[in-house]
């Protein structure tokens, strides 16, 4: 992960310029049906700003979609996981 702070991605959204999915229907990211959900995960897996994008969703709590290659169950458990750590 880059040396930013939840804090400064929150500011700072140059990262997405980066992104794999820059050019992608955000459509995929936040489609019902498996198949597309899979493809999503897919292009997260390879995406080299993957850590970046999922800060963002931490830190906004974002309650929809594919973001760093986690879906909505996943950060729910991270969120859970880093409030017991702290």
């Amino acid at each position: 992960m880059s040396s930013l702070s939840l804090s400064d991605l929150a500011l700072d959204q140059t990262w997405q310029d980066e992104a794999s999915c820059r050019d992608t229907d955000p459509e995929l990211f936040f489609a019902t049906d498996e198949v597309s959900r899979q493809q999503a995960l897919v292009l997260c897996g390879a995406c080299p700003v993957r850590t970046d994008c999922l800060e963002h969703a931490l830190a906004h709590r974002e309650a929809y979609g594919i973001w760093g290659g986690t879906d909505e169950q996943e950060r729910k458990r991270l969120i859970r996981r880093r409030r017991r750590a702290a």
